[in-house]
């Protein structure tokens, strides 16, 4: 782990490249429909969008979503997107909570996926997402669980090595979410250090609004 801010813009215009990301955004899409009916009247935020994997993914159950992240080169690949698929529908919104920024907005939906172990201090976060979900709204969050390290190759930027999902959902229920419930959404067979192959799970995490 690190206290580095990773440097996400470097990235971007090759991340889509990756077979495992594409796969992952639509598994942990297909894992939110099943647990949140998706209506066409709902507006979502989703936070650390990357290039829009997840939110495109989503985009046909609702009305709108608000693509937000703090690395405007990510922001650019899905803007490029936008612009050739002519959405009408979908904003992106660059904001950085390591210096300050606050998430504003009303949104039934709240949803972020591999963005939560990137975040040193989860429990200011969530307290934002309650804020801007409507009464009923739902947070829907995937990330790892708890991978001893073995994730990721550069451990720049990442502040938790997967997550204990108890602990999480009591962090999750100290936020005010009720009916807080989690479910293994993918799995990802990625090489390690040393050559191996291993695999990792992601669960996604969905709590609502009282």
């Amino acid at each position: 782990m690190s206290a580095e801010k990773r440097d996400f813009n470097k990235a971007a215009a090759r991340w889509d490249e990756e077979p495992r990301r594409v796969k992952l955004a639509g598994d942990v899409a297909r894992a939110i429909t099943e647990e949140i009916k998706l209506t066409a009247d709902m507006d979502i935020l989703d936070f650390g969008c990357g290039t829009g994997l997840l939110s495109l993914n989503l985009l046909p159950e609702v009305r709108s979503v608000t693509a937000v992240d703090s690395a405007q080169g990510m922001l650019s690949v899905l803007k490029s997107k936008i612009e050739a698929l002519e959405l009408s529908n979908v904003r992106t919104m660059h904001l950085d909570i390591d210096k300050g920024d606050r998430l504003e907005g009303r949104f039934n939906l709240v949803t972020s996926s591999m963005t939560l172990h990137h975040i040193k201090d989860i429990k200011p976060l969530l307290g934002q997402f309650y804020n801007i979900l409507t009464p009923g709204g739902y947070l829907a969050l995937a990330d790892l669980d708890l991978d001893g390290g073995m994730f990721h190759e550069d451990s720049t930027g990442v502040f938790h090595n997967g997550f204990d999902r108890k602990q999480l959902r009591q962090t999750f229920m100290d936020a005010g979410f009720e009916d807080v419930r989690d479910r293994t959404a993918a799995s990802m067979m990625k090489p390690v250090v040393g050559g191996e192959k291993k695999e990792f799970t992601i669960f996604l995490m969905t709590g609502r609004k009282k």
